[in-house]
């Protein structure tokens, strides 16, 4: 691929509700994900502008192997200054608009300002003729699931979706970006859930993106035999070691107890009497049953770590069903069951809020003597108020840190206002220097270090290491779940682009 040819950054003014492409810069070729969402912003976005104001940028950026036959390579990062950080901020998510984007040559979407009449909702278009903003007034409000069933009945089978919820539309602080999957439904259930960019999305009156590559080719690299070669070796290799996600990330709840780190009872404890009934191993028990079973969330994946879970009556009912899912809006809530987590994660892809953000919040609510412990019941009247908008379903919206100012209360696990997620600092102190050190804050995926009775000199280092692997991972489309070496995606690029590039 010659120096970035025919490569596009996509900006969209809401203000004027106008688009427009500029040429990708060359010197950026190896930028993508939330390294590239890191540089526009470093350039574009005033650090102290209002999150919620139309000076914030939101950048869509799919990873720099996103669109070609690299696996498990899809995925899609969204920048933007948070307004539960106060600070830059990155969510990843899969599904398939990274890929879509980058058949069109897309390698970022940048979105700035805001209408002027707050009232409207627009959606923005992208495909083979360009991209345009279109009204999306009728969409207003609707949860994701129906406003994507609704999108997609007279869109190609071909197109993608990234989408908010109802929360995402009210500007609450905990809410998530979704992207459609790959199933044939394209239920919207991939989310770049954390720092509350969808709260960002919904600013701008941008209800939905649609990206359709019709019949558009994968990236061509510069050294097709190589990279081709390579894709072949390294996808053999994986698929030759340990599965350690065959089951998914909902498998590691029981290794998670046993290692003082699943949070119980808004963390005052770490370990759940109700981790057998938790237990992602129950998930897959259920797929005799009821149906379901693992799939890829985007074209291409080699992992497979994503669950599809069905209902008692053997419909689809939710997907994926994660370990910080069952974490947090489980045994942190005192919730027993995986069944009733996964009505709740439905109803969080629903309006569109972080399942560690609301599990977290409701915890603190519970603490606070507002909440019974282990009312799922109550739980989900209280998730569908957090659509609606109500009082108290506003403040557990916004967040954690929103819940335990209002109710005055003292336990709020949160570092730089954003929720810890179920990996606790205590028994892992490295990953607290992650969440203490990362622009991310609270973020496992920013640095997590499962090395439990590491030596205290060590904890700097292992959360660095972590934290820089990461971030060139996430700026790259691969999965972190496929383990990738720095070396490993430097080769990548070398042979994408016909030169050499350095692990360093």
């Amino acid at each position: 691929m010659p120096e970035s040819n025919g490569d596009r950054i996509l900006r969209v003014d809401m203000t004027t509700q106008t688009t427009s492409f500029d040429p990708f810069p060359a010197d950026w070729k190896i930028l993508g994900g939330r390294a590239l969402s890191a540089r526009i912003l470093l350039e574009e976005c005033d650090p102290k502008c209002d999150p919620l104001g139309p000076e914030n940028v939101l950048v869509m950026a799919p990873g720099v192997l996103s669109g070609t036959s690299a696996p498990t390579s899809g995925r899609i990062s969204m920048g933007g200054k948070s307004p539960l950080t106060n600070g830059i901020k990155e969510a990843n998510a899969g599904g398939n608009p990274g890929q879509h984007l980058m058949k069109l040559n897309i390698r970022a979407v940048v979105v700035k300002g805001k209408p002027v009449d707050p009232e409207r909702r627009y959606g923005v278009i992208v495909d083979e003729q360009g991209a345009r903003v279109v009204s999306a007034d009728e969409y207003k409000g609707m949860w994701n699931y129906a406003a994507c069933e609704k999108l997609f009945s007279n869109q190609p089978a071909s197109a993608s979706a990234i989408c908010i919820g109802p929360a995402g539309e009210l500007q609450l602080r905990g809410a998530s970006i979704h992207c459609t999957d790959q199933e044939k439904q394209r239920h919207p259930a991939r989310a770049a859930a954390r720092g509350g960019l969808g709260a960002v999305m919904g600013s701008k009156g941008l209800k939905w993106v649609l990206v359709d590559p019709a019949r558009a080719r994968p990236r061509q690299p510069a050294d097709a035999a190589g990279f081709n070669a390579l894709v072949k070796n390294y996808s053999k290799a994986y698929r030759d070691g340990p599965q350690i996600f065959k089951y998914g990330t909902s498998a590691i709840l029981p290794t998670a107890n046993l290692l003082n780190t699943l949070p119980y009872k808004n963390r005052t404890e770490g370990q759940s009497p109700d981790a057998a009934n938790l237990a992602g191993m129950k998930i897959v028990e259920s797929f005799e049953v009821r149906g379901g079973g693992m799939h890829n969330c985007m074209t291409g994946c080699i992992v497979q770590c994503s669950n599809v879970v069905h209902g008692e009556d053997g419909n689809y009912l939710t997907s994926a069903l994660e370990f910080e899912t069952l974490a947090l809006l489980g045994s942190n809530c005192g919730v027993d069951s995986w069944e009733k987590v996964a009505d709740l994660d439905r109803l969080c892809d629903e309006i569109g809020v972080d399942t560690i953000e609301a599990g977290a919040a409701i915890a603190v609510l519970m603490d606070a003597g507002q909440l019974e412990w282990g009312d799922a019941e109550a739980m989900k009247k209280l998730l569908a108020d957090v659509g609606s908008g109500t009082d108290l379903g506003t403040t557990v919206g916004n967040g954690a840190a929103s819940v335990g100012k209002r109710f005055n209360h003292a336990r709020v696990p949160v570092v730089k206002g954003q929720a810890v997620p179920a990996w606790d600092p205590r028994p892992l102190k490295a990953t607290g220097v992650t969440y203490a050190s990362s622009p991310m804050g609270a973020d496992h995926t920013a640095g997590l270090v499962i090395k439990p009775g590491m030596p205290e000199d060590q904890y700097a280092q292992a959360s660095r290491e972590s934290q820089l692997v990461n971030a060139v991972c996430d700026s790259s489309g691969f999965c972190q779940f496929l383990q990738p070496s720095l070396k490993d995606i430097a080769e990548f690029y070398s042979l994408l682009y016909g030169e050499p590039v350095k692990p360093e």
